[in-house]
């Protein structure tokens, strides 16, 4: 038995189908007429889906050092963050390599809060507490305070309707605000390709919410459903797209990287900032509809010029869709490739990433 989060039992009654996922006993897919991966695909590009991420870590530093630590322990700048905004940013090794993707969200002018993958949360715990100043406090918050998203065209809306209006938020802003005497902190942030926010609770009161939420409509939604979603926007997930073998650049995240440098891993990553690197994230698209999956071989010719991260059946697009790893070299050369799919060579075309955006 894996660890389970605040949702677990509600989620079990609504018809949740478990699976492990990095240690947390999960829904992968829900049972019922709205239910399987690819109805709940379609809530959330059409209406509102909800997914638990109570697997994610959550984090709290607190302190006059808080800013300077953080910057140099993560990509992106951090000073200029105003007060509820939030960032999408990168924790290298020394290397240049990717310990995790994270979000920092800016509480005070000394307090953040910051999202990490379920799966490095222990990690990222010892690295930061190993090497923090002393009037720097690290908080680990994932028990206490659960996470939960709405996402789709109509999430914000059905959030407003329970009193929780996040709908005048810019994209990355967070808001506080009380739901039946709750605080419930707003966040205009997802992981899908579509409008929502996540939403964070003291975890005692989180299945009171997400039972209204889904009694307003909203559709739940598991890890199956999630996979095909963040994978035709093409945000990355890591163990997939981002781990200790691949670097900001490599992964298509210059974005996340800020050019003055001052962080772990700096050296080696804007070296590959100023000169490129030999290998690129792209996407590709398999008519023949054969799913390439991760780890399949991408060939030029005879010869292996890369592998694939992730690939699905795009429900939106109706076709086998991949992010890939491929050789600059042969992406600038403009030469055919091919997947190697359990032994079958087929022919794939590089599409640019994401495959799916939303309609503005």
């Amino acid at each position: 038995m894996g660890q389970r989060t605040a949702l677990y039992a509600a989620q079990l009654a609504a018809g949740a189908k478990m699976i492990d996922f990095v240690g947390w006993d999960m829904p992968v897919l829900f049972a019922g007429p709205q239910g399987g991966i690819l109805a709940e695909h379609r809530a959330v590009r059409t209406a509102a889906g909800v997914f638990d991420l109570g697997h994610m870590g959550r984090v709290g530093f607190d302190g006059p050092g808080a800013v300077g630590f953080l910057e140099r322990c993560c990509t992106r700048k951090l000073s200029d963050l105003a007060l509820g905004q939030v960032r999408y940013a990168l924790v290298l090794a020394e290397d240049g390599t990717v310990e995790d993707d994270i979000l920092v969200s800016r509480e005070s002018e000394s307090r953040f809060h910051v999202v990490v993958n379920g799966v490095n949360r222990e990690k990222l715990l010892a690295i930061w507490s190993a090497m923090k100043p002393a009037e720097l406090t690290i908080r680990d918050l994932t028990a206490e305070q659960a996470m939960f998203a709405v996402q789709g065209p109509e999430a914000l809306d059905l959030l407003a309707g329970l009193g929780l209006d996040g709908r005048t938020l810019r994209s990355y802003r967070m808001v506080d605000a009380t739901w039946n005497g709750v605080p419930v902190r707003i966040s205009r942030t997802g992981y899908t390709g579509e409008d929502g926010a996540e939403l964070f609770l003291p975890a005692g009161s989180v299945e009171a919410l997400w039972q209204a939420v889904v009694a307003a409509g909203g559709v739940p939604c598991g890890l199956g459903a999630r996979d095909t979603l963040r994978l035709e926007a093409a945000m990355p997930l890591y163990g997939h797209e981002l781990d200790r073998t691949v670097t900001p650049i490599e992964a298509g995240l210059a974005f996340a990287v800020r050019a003055e440098g001052g962080f772990i891993g700096a050296g080696p990553v804007l070296d590959q900032l100023e000169h490129g690197a030999s290998r690129k994230l792209v996407g590709l698209v398999v008519p023949e509809r054969r799913v390439p999956r991760q780890g399949y071989p991408v060939l030029a010719g005879d010869r292996q010029v890369g592998v694939i991260t992730s690939g699905t059946l795009s429900p939106t697009l109706n076709a086998a869709i991949a992010m890939a790893l491929v050789e600059r070299a042969a992406i600038d050369a403009g030469t055919a490739l091919t997947v190697d799919v359990r032994g079958t060579r087929c022919a794939a075309t590089l599409t640019p990433l994401p495959f799916y955006r939303r309609p503005r």
